[in-house]
């Protein structure tokens, strides 16, 4: 391996004591999944598909691969202030880039509408929580990364009072509880920019408390509640964030199987659970939740992750794993690169299909650089600085 930083639009050098291919290899998919969701219907509509969504399949793959790893990875190390500032220095530093970066190009291309033009906006921001207080994103794909930080919640409450191992019932618990939800809630049961306002102020005391020691374990377990009660009362659609929990607790079951410290069936109930909650749910008039295309795009990424563990001794494609690590990048940045190149090129829905191809192609390339740029110039810098930390 070599010791020299690796190019921009290269592989970066790491160990196999580093990272997981496989699980590098998935993020990988997952990301070239939503940015084809969102390619597709701009660039080239003719060639999206109906039969399954691009987008959740690859979403619901990255829940999966966040459940199976990051518990691992909190029990591996044993400390719940080294875990939440790695995270911080993971997740916030490309995030912020993101959001000055739409703030500054707002004059030619306005903030999306579902963003509140209030200081509401600002706390859900800060605390990553918008979908779970039901605030739009100022990027369109930053909802998800609400349930992966009430994930983060939940988990390191699970940590301290040594519940941790409890995954199989979590997951079947939320499976059933998003069934249950979505059969008798309509939608945000509480609402109003106060709902943003407390839970950042929670958050950032309970926080301090989590990462200094004091009161840490009340603490983390009071903020883990109030992850579960927006997941029920404030979140935008809470049987479907309610699934997600569901779903990211069975990567956690399968972590748990695979070292032969827990089963398989709660994985498969659980699959079972998430695939009919919105079948008769109140709220689910979208065409991605319609029963053929929900089964068959859980399936689709049940089947990939489990492809994928049962090669994971195998050697992995390095492009796939190149996309991994910068999948994060990849992952915030398409969308608002989407939008200011659509601004450019105009409306390419009704183009020849050759120039719908080659303004896909450029897209994807201008997306491919600057992804790989913001990892090796923001994300890297900054995680390495949360390790030395």
């Amino acid at each position: 391996m070599p010791t020299a930083p690796a190019p921009a639009f290269a592989p970066p050098a790491r160990t196999a004591a580093a990272r997981l291919a496989w699980l590098d290899a998935l993020r990988g998919i997952g990301a070239l999944a939503v940015v084809a969701e969102h390619v597709l219907p701009w660039f080239l509509p003719s060639l999206r598909p109906y039969w399954f969504n691009l987008g959740v399949y690859g979403i619901l793959v990255f829940f999966l691969v966040s459940g199976y790893i990051i518990p691992a990875s909190l029990e591996r190390h044993g400390d719940v202030r080294a875990f939440w500032t790695g995270r911080a220095f993971r997740l916030y530093p490309l995030y912020l880039a993101v959001i000055v970066l739409v703030l500054a190009v707002s004059p030619w291309v306005p903030v999306r509408e579902q963003v509140p033009r209030d200081g509401s906006a600002v706390a859900a921001h800060a605390t990553m929580l918008l979908d779970v207080v039901n605030v739009g994103g100022v990027a369109d794909t930053m909802w998800t990364l609400s349930y992966e930080m009430v994930f983060y919640l939940l988990v390191t409450a699970l940590f301290l009072v040594r519940g941790h191992e409890r995954s199989a019932p979590l997951s079947v618990a939320f499976a059933a509880a998003a069934v249950l939800i979505g059969l008798a809630v309509p939608g945000a049961l509480v609402v109003g920019g106060w709902v943003a306002y407390a839970s950042c102020a929670l958050f950032a005391a309970g926080l301090a408390c989590v990462v200094s020691g004091r009161l840490r374990t009340p603490a983390a377990c009071l903020l883990a509640l109030m992850g579960v009660l927006m997941l029920l009362f404030t979140s935008r659609v809470p049987w479907l964030g309610t699934a997600v929990l569901g779903v990211m607790f069975a990567g956690t079951a399968l972590y748990r199987w695979e070292r032969g410290t827990g089963r398989l069936w709660p994985v498969a109930v659980t699959a079972a659970l998430v695939a009919v909650a919105p079948v008769w749910a109140i709220e689910s008039g979208w065409w991605w939740v319609q029963p053929d295309v929900w089964i068959t795009t859980i399936a689709l990424a049940a089947l990939t992750f489990g492809v994928a563990m049962a090669l994971r001794g195998r050697r992995v494609p390095r492009v796939l794993t190149w996309l991994g690590v910068i999948s994060y990048s990849l992952y915030l940045v398409h969308h608002p690169l989407l939008r200011y190149f659509v601004e450019i090129t105009g409306d390419l829905r009704r183009a020849e299909l050759a120039h719908q191809l080659t303004m896909a192609a450029l897209a994807l390339a201008l997306i491919l650089a600057v992804s790989a740029l913001t990892y090796r110039f923001v994300e890297r810098p900054m995680q390495e600085l949360g390790r030395r930390l």
